[in-house]
């Protein structure tokens, strides 16, 4: 890997650095930057501060901070050759030599709580030990560039300097008068561990310095400068994280860059992984903790890049996080993780903390109130103890104290919201989140790594969570979840009937390790990525439109390209491939529904396939009971199969229901069993813990050689057996459910919402749509709304005729072009290079 890794990174041509870097950033460094504000701002940060730590509230935080100090220096009392902790042999292990950094830094920072009356606050002794520490690992292990270098590169470029640079800066005093050469000698080898072989500080146009990792190797630069007073070091750190504050231009991509955010919040890292809930909330996290190093150091505070900033946690986090739980449709690999969930949340809440301090007032308030509301909401409290700062745990104690301010969520309770960027969307409604997630040939179908998410194989075709208000989550969703739900049985989801095996089971190792071939599979090859990692679908139709706070999306089911390149004899025999479903789908969010509707289903090759309407979980001790009739009217309950008209999901320890409409005649099984699994079943490195749930499943199968199948069906949440009952005399109904066209039209709401997939005119009710689009029109008083998107993102532009008398524009909309033809009126949306946003107008 060492090799690879080196001879990967030196083959990249060092490209001219990005030359305009984020304006509101850069204006740090207009001036040179002050180093010793800097490294007290930082200290203040991590350490806190007199008045912080004064407070009653942050006794607890402080308390932890000297208890893992002492335990750590038992642990290197106890060490043995070969150690500096015990239990931690260094050898060839890069993990233990990040951890033993991390410990050194987590020493220092015990030393360094201002106010703390321990023996080991400015304990001198304890500090050279950590110093001398610090110097044993470089000289050991580090120094050595040939021996260096093994494992993860992570460790490497950002793990290890992110722990040894903060316990520099916690010691900076005490190292220039004790051992004055290791900053400098220790900052080298990070360098020249950075650099591999290329001629420059970063590298941007490396695959590995993007987004949230390029944040934490310009943070540990930045901080680095500071240390050896060298200005123009910090200058440069800070415009290449400026770098990251720029929003992603897809058309216009700077070094090849995808990872970041998007202009309709959309994060994605890894180039093709929806990732706000794990790297999104490290960047976050790492941006604004860098507002308050660089803070008074040059200019002060930009308000512009602090609004950027703010948008991220308005626009890209609120609407993904649900009554305090981060949903899993944004987690990549970290789903299969014991701590998610409410904890993930933590870390986005400290960050808002933070950063309401910088941000405008009318903002400010704002991100108080919702801090509050997180706190408020959760079934499990934040708890502060988990901030990285002192100084953020006493201002937490000041938001949640505070009499006069109200909680308030930053999405509200009616919304809908399209990532089509990430291929993710989320409809809210009181007492209701639905998250769904898609996937696309720009957008991976899941990310398997390091041993973790062992059974993704089908979390981005299609599968959705319905989280309902007042639940624990964690009880319903989270590591429990995809422990017991079978892989193929995640809820929303076609797939094939045929066992798969995991990476590991596949080829004993974690990764597909063929060095020799052309690809050159190693563990951090691009390969690698590409066709184990996170592959992307080949399908482009992927994405819908959003009007006002209703939504549509589509998608058409589509062969990774690890089974496409296979066909083409592009990979290795050996390497292990698997066919997907065929399918297209559609989804209508509207206010008491979500319609579901599906053309084309087919296992192929030979396979039947089944479609999964729903899964959900619950403790074995919770009284469940499912209920429903049959399409003769029939009453049914408990688990069974047969033609459904309706049926009704209800935890009646928990108070919630989910109901299900049949649209059409299906035979439908429901099934509720008992599971027991060990979350090590989902990720290596979990606790062997076994778990069982009662696990209910409400599936449509497709057996092979019956021809292409249709499925429509709505999902009701909090539905009562009356509501159900009443279905097929509601207002909804399906207008067209093929692999051409889907459609649905809701006579009380006055919406009529279609997915086009196929090129060609489409007509549906009163609307003609010109090939590949999603719309969506609602009456308004005498108006009519209409919005339009290109869900291929390809398309120059979409025009929908609107049968009927003439109308015009209520208002000029930018990209919008109506006139008036011959039986109605032609709307043209210009979706040229939007990226799959809507195009809305207003028709009178």
């Amino acid at each position: 890997m060492q090799l690879t890794r080196r001879q990967m990174m030196a083959a990249v041509p060092a490209a001219g650095l990005l030359a305009a870097a984020a304006p509101a950033l850069r204006a740090y460094a207009a001036d040179p930057p002050d180093a010793g504000r800097i490294l007290q701002n930082t200290l203040a940060m991590l350490a806190g501060t007199a008045a912080s730590n004064a407070r009653p509230e942050v006794a607890s935080k402080l308390e932890a901070i000297q208890a893992t100090a002492r335990d750590h220096l038992a642990a290197m009392d106890a060490a043995g050759d070969g150690e500096l902790f015990a239990g931690m042999p260094l050898g060839a292990d890069d993990a233990a030599l990040a951890r033993s950094h991390q410990y050194l830094s987590e020493i220092a920072l015990a030393t360094r709580t201002a106010g703390v009356d321990t023996d080991l606050v400015e304990n001198r002794t304890v500090q050279h030990r950590v110093i001398d520490a610090l110097g044993w690992l470089h000289e050991h292990y580090l120094a050595d560039q040939d021996a260096g270098y093994y494992g993860n590169w992570f460790n490497w470029e950002i793990g290890m300097p992110t722990h040894a640079t903060r316990a520099q800066v916690l010691l900076a005093d005490e190292i220039a008068a004790y051992r004055p050469d290791l900053t400098a000698t220790v900052v080298a080898t990070w360098d020249a561990y950075l650099r591999n072989g290329v001629d420059g500080d970063v590298d941007l146009d490396s695959r590995f310095h993007t987004g949230a990792n390029l944040a934490d190797i310009t943070t540990n630069r930045i901080l680095q400068g500071a240390l050896l007073g060298d200005v123009g070091r910090i200058t440069k750190a800070v415009e290449d994280q400026a770098t990251v504050f720029e929003t992603i231009d897809p058309y216009h991509l700077e070094h090849g860059v995808t990872d970041g955010y998007y202009a309709d919040g959309s994060f994605i890292q890894h180039h093709s992984v929806a990732y706000t809930g794990s790297y999104g909330k490290t960047l976050l996290t790492r941006v604004v903790q860098t507002v308050a190093m660089v803070d008074g150091a040059a200019d002060g505070v930009g308000s512009d890049l602090v609004d950027v900033v703010v948008g991220w946690v308005r626009h890209g986090f609120a609407p993904l996080i649900y009554e305090g739980w981060m949903m899993e449709a944004v987690k990549g690999r970290a789903v299969a993780r014991t701590t998610s969930g409410y904890v993930d949340v933590r870390i986005v809440a400290e960050a808002v903390v933070d950063l309401a301090d910088y941000a405008r007032a009318a903002d400010a308030h704002a991100l108080r109130a919702y801090v509050k509301y997180l706190d408020r909401t959760s079934p499990t409290s934040l708890d502060p103890d988990g901030f990285v700062s002192p100084v953020s745990v006493a201002r937490f104690a000041d938001i949640v104290a505070d009499p006069g301010l109200d909680a308030a969520d930053l999405c509200p309770d009616e919304h809908c919201a399209a990532y089509n960027a990430m291929d993710r969307t989320v409809h809210r409604r009181p007492g209701f989140a639905f998250s769904l997630a898609r996937s696309s040939s720009r957008i991976s179908k899941y990310e398997y790594m390091n041993g973790e998410n062992l059974l993704p194989w089908f979390q981005g075709d299609g599968a959705h969570q319905l989280y309902l208000a007042g639940e624990d989550q964690r009880q319903a969703y989270g590591v429990d979840h995809y422990t017991t739900v079978a892989p193929d049985r995640l809820a929303g989801v076609t797939a094939p009937v045929e066992e798969r095996r995991s990476v590991p089971d596949l080829y004993g190792e974690l990764w597909y390790d063929n060095p020799d071939h052309p690809l050159e599979f190693t563990a951090s090859s691009q390969s690698q990525n590409t066709y184990v990692y996170f592959p992307r679908a080949t399908n482009s139709h992927s994405g819908g439109a959003v009007l006002g706070v209703y939504g549509a999306a589509g998608m058409v089911l589509s062969d990774d390209v690890p089974y496409v390149d296979k066909q083409a004899g592009v990979l290795p025999e050996d390497f292990v491939v698997y066919r997907n479903a065929a399918g297209t789908k559609s989804w209508f969010l509207l206010d008491e529904e979500i319609v579901v509707l599906a053309a084309g289903l087919d296992g192929r090759d030979g396979r039947g396939a089944v479609t999964t309407l729903d899964s959900r979980i619950a403790a074995p001790s919770e009284e469940v009971r499912v209920s429903g009739t049959w399409q003769d009217g029939t009453r049914w309950s408990g688990p069974g199969a047969g033609r459904l008209a309706w049926a009704r999901y209800a935890n009646l320890t928990r108070g919630t229901a989910v109901g299900y409409a049949v649209l059409d005649e299906q035979d439908v099984t429901v099934t509720l069993t008992d599971v027991t699994r060990s979350r090590r079943a989902v990720r290596l490195s979990n606790p062997d813990t076994a778990v069982t749930k009662n696990v209910f499943t409400l599936t449509v199968e497709h057996p092979a050689g019956t021809g292409p199948a249709g499925l429509a069906y709505a999902i009701v949440p909090h539905a009562r057996e009356e509501q159900l009952a009443a279905y097929t005399s509601r207002p909804l109904s399906v207008l067209a459910n093929t692999e051409r066209m889907q459609a649905v039209r809701h006579d009380r709401l006055g919406l009529l919402a279609a997915n086009v997939f196929a090129d060609g005119a489409q007509q549906v009710a009163n609307l003609r749509i010109d090939g590949p689009a999603s719309v969506i029109a609602r009456r308004r008083g005498r108006g009519l709304d209409v919005a339009i998107s290109d869900p291929t993102m390809h398309r120059q532009a979409v025009t929908v005729l609107v049968r009927g008398r003439a109308r015009a524009a209520e208002t000029e909309v930018d990209g919008v072009t109506v006139r008036r033809v011959p039986g109605g009126t032609e709307v043209t949306a210009d979706v040229h290079q939007v990226y799959g946003a809507s195009r809305t107008v207003t028709l009178v």
